[in-house]
């Protein structure tokens, strides 16, 4: 009763387009429906058995991810989620969820991270265990960098605690890869055996594979 009320006061737009949208919903039905026929891609990452992501970051993706990430929608951690479950499908069997972490300062001006709240909203989804077991020094930003810069200066990341033995790593975006490299070879060197990687956008670098 609440929320009908408060939807004659403020009637509920989409997160990404700002169409109505039903109160339970984060977005339009037309952006559901987009999200919902996404093809995912494979793409290149160092040290990964496989890696996934789920749709292009130049349509629905982007603004979806902007959201999330720049606006605070957390709420949009689902919709995201469910679409890396329907791209991954049974690679997730048998794998414990693992997150790839935000550097320190950005999660304390953010308030949270971005990837995180994916990964638990993924774990919820599919079942699969979660894991934090990674954690990223602050550098600089790999947004605005371009290809040279992001593979040659990656992300210092290091486990911390055990590790899974069979790891998916999960993140909002992959561009050249080198994060999730780094999440990777950390990963493998404090001991896991298998190591997947799925992020939910694909940006409009060469290295995807059809």
């Amino acid at each position: 009763m609440l929320r009908s009320a408060l939807a004659i006061l403020a009637p509920p737009t989409c997160c990404v387009c700002s169409r109505p949208a039903r109160v339970e919903a984060a977005l339009c039905p037309r952006c559901a429906a987009a999200l919902g026929v996404a093809r995912p891609a494979r793409v290149a990452v160092a040290g990964a058995d496989w890696a996934l992501a789920a749709a292009p970051y130049e349509r629905l993706a982007g603004p979806l991810v902007a959201a999330l990430k720049f606006r605070g929608r957390i709420v949009l951690a689902a919709p995201i989620a469910a679409s890396l479950a329907t791209a991954a499908g049974p690679l997730l069997a048998g794998a414990t969820l693992v997150p790839v972490p935000a550097a320190p300062r950005r999660r304390r001006r953010r308030g949270f991270d971005p990837a995180e709240e994916i990964a638990r909203a993924l774990a919820r989804a599919t079942a699969r265990p979660l894991a934090g077991c990674l954690r990223r020094a602050d550098g600089p930003r790999q947004v605005g960098r371009d290809r040279r810069e992001r593979l040659a200066s990656p992300p210092q990341v290091r486990a911390r605690g055990a590790v899974p033995e069979r790891a998916v790593l999960v993140d909002d975006v992959v561009t050249t890869g080198a994060t999730l490299a780094a999440c990777a070879a950390a990963l493998r060197g404090a001991g896991s055996r298998e190591v997947g990687a799925l992020a939910f956008a694909r940006s409009g670098d060469p290295l995807w594979r059809g």
